[in-house]
């Protein structure tokens, strides 16, 4: 539900994070042990809209576990820095990255809230400045998550943003046809939910000290605070901060099961072939002049 924001709203978030590293980590949805065996986890459209990153350095904001960061590395990135507010996650990430022989040299990884990001990565700026799906959701303020990100960006660098769209955030669940929510809404939306994209199932069975989610495991930290930025906030916000926008794509495809009408092949989700498209993801690249 819709709600002012409540104090605690960062440490209830890291909370619910920090608990599911362990899930995420034994997840069909993340599949980690295909990504030990060499598996990219970045999609398609991310590597051809990016390009070559040989030999250039980038700073993923809002890693997690950090198998995206490593999969910039493994395409040829010099140097990538991974940023999360979760400490198990980013413990996590340095484990990948140390069974992957990508020493702090090529692949580091920093605990801090992405507002604090300037001050504490190690470098004072980044060939490439990218965020991948599901991050903008966690913040209340795009304007100041846009200055941070534009303020680590090199001269003739660039921000990339891949993100699920926020018509997403307004459609009912069963069938994504049917406008439930205000799209321009600013408030935080509050919910206790064990449920989430790595685990569309959870929550079949509740236990005395947790609920159990569909691992079998059971979570204590269900609560979450999210926020919704419609698209004219994010593009508006990253032009106020002096990038450049070189595009703006939107994509019919997402990544799990959205809505429960989302028909999903080899871990990509889309509508029947018989249902009027809506965009589910879109991607940006913003860049500075040099």
């Amino acid at each position: 539900m819709y709600s002012a924001t409540p104090a605690d709203w960062r440490e209830t978030n890291r909370r619910r994070w920090d608990e599911r590293v362990p899930l995420h980590l034994a997840s069909d949805f993340y599949d980690v042990d295909a990504f030990r065996a060499g598996e990219s986890a970045l999609r398609d459209f991310e590597r051809a809209e990016v390009g070559d990153v040989h030999g250039k350095s980038l700073l993923h904001l809002q890693c997690h576990i950090g198998m995206d960061t490593l999969s910039w590395a493994r395409h040829g990135a010099s140097r990538v820095v991974g940023l999360d507010f979760s400490e198990r996650a980013v413990e996590a990430a340095r484990e990948l990255a140390a069974e992957l022989g990508l020493g702090p040299e090529r692949a580091a990884f920093v605990t801090a809230d992405v507002y604090d990001a300037a001050e504490a990565v190690p470098d004072t700026s980044y060939d490439i400045v990218y965020t991948g799906v599901g991050a903008l959701c966690w913040l209340p303020d795009i304007r100041r998550w846009a200055e941070t990100a534009a303020s680590l960006v090199k001269p003739g660098g660039f921000l990339y943003l891949a993100e699920f769209h926020p018509l997403t955030d307004i459609l009912d669940d069963a069938t994504g046809s049917r406008i439930e929510h205000d799209y321009f809404a600013s408030d935080a939306w509050v919910e206790d939910d064990p449920t989430g994209y790595a685990d569309m199932d959870a929550g079949d069975a509740a236990t005395a000290t947790g609920t159990a989610t569909g691992t079998g495991t059971a979570t204590v930290h269900n609560r979450s605070v999210e926020w919704q930025h419609p698209l004219g906030d994010v593009v508006s916000a990253l032009a106020a901060a002096g990038l450049r926008i070189e595009f703006l794509r939107e994509h019919d495809t997402t990544l799990f099961a959205r809505f429960g009408a989302l028909e999903g092949r080899d871990g990509i989700y889309r509508f029947p072939a018989d249902r009027p498209r809506i965009p589910l993801m879109y991607s940006l690249k913003a860049s500075r002049t040099g």
